[in-house]
C-alpha cells in the first residue's frame, strides 16, 4: 500500500523486539517485522481508499410515472464480517456489521455496502466511529431516506488484556433520517435481528 512505509514499520518492530528483551536475530523472530510490516499494509489499507468511490455508481430507482415503481422498503445486509484494529492499543476487533437503508431516488449493487465497511473498517478505528463513519458515507454516497448500522464485535484488547473478558462483545448503533426514529430503528433492529441498545 502506498500510505505504509514497510522499512518504518520493520525498524519499529525490531526495536519493540529488543525493548522487550528478545533476540530479534532469532530462529522464528527473524521475519517477523517483515511480516508484521506486511500485516499492517493489510490492516491500514483503508487509509488511501475513500469509502464513497464504492457507491459512485448508482442506479436509478425510477418513478411510477416513468413506468417503473419506486420503493421505499428497506435494503437490509445482515452478518457482514469485518475486522479492524482498535486505535488505543493497535489490537484486532472483529465483528459483525448489519446494514440497512431506505433508498431516495437510488440504490447500490449490493457488493459496494460490504466494501465501504471494509474501506472504513481497515483504519485504526473506534467501534463507536466506525458505525457513525458507515452510517455517513451511505448518506453521502446514497442520499437515502435513513441508514441504520449495526456493529457488533469483540475487542482482543477487552478479551485477551486488562479484566480479560473473553465471551463479551461491544454493540454500537448509528441511525440517520427516518431510521433514527424509534418505530423505524425498531422494525429494521427485528428484521435484523438483534436486540436493540
Amino acid at each position: 500500500m502506498a500510505g505504509v512505509d514497510a522499512e518504518r514499520i520493520e525498524r519499529a518492530v525490531l526495536e519493540i523486539l529488543l525493548a522487550i528483551g528478545e533476540d530479534p536475530a532469532r530462529p522464528g523472530l527473524e521475519r517477523t517485522p517483515q511480516r508484521v510490516a506486511e500485516a499492517y499494509a493489510d490492516f491500514f489499507g483503508g487509509l488511501d481508499v475513500d469509502p464513497l468511490s464504492h457507491l459512485a455508481d448508482t442506479v436509478p430507482l425510477g418513478s411510477t410515472e416513468a413506468g417503473v415503481p419506486a420503493t421505499s422498503d428497506a435494503v437490509i445486509l445482515r452478518d457482514l464480517a469485518f475486522r479492524s484494529v482498535c486505535e488505543h492499543h493497535l489490537l484486532p476487533f472483529v465483528g459483525t456489521a448489519h446494514v440497512a437503508y431506505l433508498p431516495g431516488d437510488r440504490v447500490v449493487g449490493l457488493g459496494r455496502i460490504p466494501a465501504v465497511v471494509d474501506t472504513l473498517a481497515r483504519r485504526p478505528q473506534l467501534q463507536e466511529r466506525l458505525a457513525e463513519e458507515i452510517a455517513d458515507a451511505l448518506v453521502t454516497g446514497l442520499e437515502p431516506k435513513g441508514v441504520l448500522v449495526v456493529l457488533d464485535a469483540q475487542h482482543r484488547c477487552v478479551t485477551t488484556r486488562g479484566s480479560r473478558q473473553e465471551r463479551s462483545s461491544t454493540v454500537t448503533i448509528a441511525s440517520r433520517g427516518a431510521l433514527a426514529e424509534p418505530a423505524g430503528r425498531a422494525e429494521i433492529i427485528a428484521l435484523i435481528g438483534v436486540r436493540d441498545a
